[in-house]
């Protein structure tokens, strides 16, 4: 029997072309102050075995970029514009009934903070067994609860025939991200949206979870999208990187563009705050001054621009994403300065930052 319009899951893709096509995404929000423009034209394609990492301070709009993928952001008051495609079918027009056939079997979401993510009264693989059968009713209990020993044992969580009868505060940090990542993976997913997957984890842990990302990328073929404000998390396994400010995509390009050759003064200022174990210790340890504006009243022109230190008149209007670097067409950024002025400022004390503000 054929599937019902309502009820028809996404097909797997063909193969030949993107994952993932997101374009001129535009996510708005009512509020009793105005419409909050957390979204504002964004662009991107995933490929299979991708790491795509979206990068920004809070309010940047990367979260909510991710969860109108799944449609996690849908609302009486939310205003979603644009095209989201996944093997070629539109998600966005699809109802909740057939987005529940794509959540988690196609695309599945780890959130942030595993400490709260999880249910605290159910075992951990009960709350694993949960999401396998919601999926597939015909899988038995008994079934269910070997799947969700062999994900824990796949995301490297030891004993896991015991532990997956452990409750949720009986794990570890470190082991309850596992478990969010085991949790994840139940349905075999083709793409992973990884939220801040290392939040209030030491860095011995996060180094463990983002190998732990990168290996599964790697054996499963997984298409990543890691949100992250972090780019030193960004840096381990990304192959390209989105860089968010204000809603919009200030810089976007291969990790080798945006740690070698950044283009956009906002990413010279993330750049600029990472400690460097291989160069000289600063004097002071650069910063971005101000903070990320208002949703709800963002400047004229450039959105950066109030925080900028090389600010000119052509900053009063607004700039494109745009291939600037002719030698680099796949690398754009908004930004008016030309690429010698870039290449010029950008120099901080011998290393990529952004120079104190004037004044």
């Amino acid at each position: 029997m054929s599937a019902t319009p309502e009820t028809a899951p996404v097909s797997p893709g063909t193969g030949g072309g993107p994952l993932l096509e997101v374009d001129g995404l535009r996510v708005g929000f009512a509020t009793e102050d105005g419409r909050v423009q957390a979204v504002d034209g964004v662009d991107f394609q995933l490929e299979p075995g991708e790491v795509l990492a979206i990068v920004g301070e809070s309010g940047s709009g990367k979260s909510v970029t991710a969860q109108t993928l799944i449609g996690l952001t849908r609302s009486p008051n939310s205003h979603i514009e644009g095209s989201v495609k996944l093997n070629g079918e539109e998600l966005t027009t699809l109802s909740e009934a057939q987005l529940q056939k794509v959540r988690g079997r196609q695309i599945a979401m780890i959130f942030q903070d595993p400490m709260t993510s999880m249910n605290p009264v159910y075992t951990v693989g009960r709350q694993i067994i949960e999401a396998i059968r919601a999926h597939d009713s015909k899988v038995g209990k008994r079934d269910a609860h070997r799947q969700a020993i062999e994900l824990l044992e796949a995301v490297g969580i030891p004993d896991a025939d015991r532990r997956v009868d452990a409750y949720p505060h009986e794990f570890s940090g470190g082991m309850r991200q596992r478990a969010m990542i085991a949790m994840g993976l139940a349905l075999e997913p083709s793409i992973l949206i990884a939220d801040e997957p290392t939040t209030a984890l030491d860095v011995t842990i996060q180094a463990q979870i983002l190998d732990l990302i990168q290996d599964l990328n790697r054996s499963r073929g997984l298409a990543t999208i890691l949100i992250t404000h972090d780019l030193g998390v960004v840096a381990e396994v990304a192959d390209r990187v989105l860089v968010m400010y204000g809603g919009k995509v200030v810089e976007r390009g291969t990790l080798t563009d945006i740690f070698y050759d950044p283009q956009h003064p906002y990413t010279w200022g993330l750049l600029g705050s990472l400690t460097r174990l291989d160069q000289p210790r600063p004097h002071r340890l650069p910063q971005i001054s101000g903070a990320p504006p208002s949703l709800l009243n963002l400047p004229s022109g450039c959105a950066f621009r109030p925080r900028c230190p090389h600010e000119f008149g052509k900053c009063k209007e607004v700039p494109g994403l745009e291939a600037r670097l002719p030698e680099d067409p796949n690398h754009r950024d908004r930004c008016w300065l030309t690429a010698e002025q870039k290449r010029r400022l950008r120099e901080v004390e011998g290393r990529i930052g952004l120079e104190e503000p004037r004044g």
